[in-house]
């Protein structure tokens, strides 16, 4: 409403249309997100140092048939047990991280076990991700009986020990990349499953889920549509610790012999190569596959710990 103003006419504030307050407000511009999270990384620092040790490790999952020295099953017993940056007689350094018991490279087999831990972490989560979303969603809008079995089934499958069950499986199916996979994978969904089967609960009874079944949205609609989308934020960060705990169960798995064939190069399996020998101080067949897990582990933390407190909306780290 206009009214008389020495200096002209002014709106009344009480009188003011809220669309016309939302249409005066600067639209968001495409990329805003991603410029806040970079702001809140750089203030964290640590998660910097996290998105390294990441970009290093799918450079070489990616690169590392290239860029690797030497073949990584290549055996040479002549040059066996070889220390790191040893020179031969012509000034050339001969392994740049040293050699194991068979006088294969060692650095070209850290480079192939990066494909390996990134590719079982990842695709397991995936699969157990998968998983567990679809049967919290089922289980948390439908409840009932449907409730009942799917997380009567979880309980049955936490009361075993998941390393012990890992071991069992993989000992009937026999040792493999896909099956390894598979197991991890499958090992994972319960965790997914109990917060989005939460969340689930919480959401059904919203007003804009009502709407959404008032309009004719099928179950499957409201599920996937309408309720993930509230879901994501924890999902993701569960999924970020999660990886650093599949790659370590990798690890395990190669160090008791029954994760891979010994033909394809893992960080737990050059760990298990390297037990007899630590006897004759031949340090760098353990220091540097067990490196690489501990910087890889700390990386997927860090960025799990960050991605925690930048999709809290109780947190005010994300401005």
């Amino acid at each position: 409403m206009l009214q008389s103003h020495p200096d002209g006419p002014f709106v009344d504030p009480a009188a003011t249309d809220v669309s016309d307050t939302a249409a005066a407000l600067p639209p968001r511009r495409r990329g805003d997100g991603w410029r806040r999270a970079w702001r809140s990384m750089v203030r964290a620092r640590w998660p910097i140092f996290a998105l390294v040790i990441l970009g290093l490790l799918v450079g070489a999952a990616i690169f590392g048939p290239t860029i690797s020295p030497h073949d990584p099953n290549r055996q040479n017993i002549m040059l066996r047990l070889q220390p790191p940056m040893v020179r031969d007689s012509m000034g050339h350094v001969k392994f740049v991280l040293g050699s194991d018991g068979l006088g294969r490279d060692v650095l070209s087999r850290l480079l192939y076990g990066a494909r390996i831990s990134l590719l079982v972490g990842v695709t397991a989560i995936a699969i157990g991700g998968s998983l567990g979303v679809a049967l919290g969603l089922i289980s948390g809008y439908f409840g009932g009986w449907i409730d009942d079995v799917i997380m009567r089934l979880g309980d049955i499958q936490l009361a075993f020990p998941f390393v012990l069950m890992a071991i069992m499986f993989l000992v009937v199916l026999g040792p493999g990349v896909v099956n390894l996979i598979v197991v991890l994978g499958i090992g994972q969904w319960i965790t997914y499953a109990r917060i989005v089967r939460a969340q689930t609960f919480s959401l059904r009874e919203k007003e804009f889920v009502e709407a959404a079944r008032a309009l004719g949205a099928s179950h499957m609609s409201i599920m996937f549509v309408t309720i993930l989308p509230n879901v994501i934020a924890p999902l993701t960060v569960i999924a970020s610790f999660n990886i650093a705990s599949v790659i370590l169960a990798e690890a395990a798995l190669s160090f008791l012999g029954l994760g891979v064939p010994p033909s394809v190069p893992t960080w737990g399996s050059m760990l298990a190569e390297s037990r007899d020998q630590l006897i004759a101080n031949k340090w760098w067949l353990a220091v540097f596959p067990g490196m690489a897990i501990v910087l890889t582990v700390l990386a997927f933390n860090i960025i799990g710990d960050w991605l925690r407190d930048f999709l809290d909306p109780r947190l005010k780290t994300n401005g």
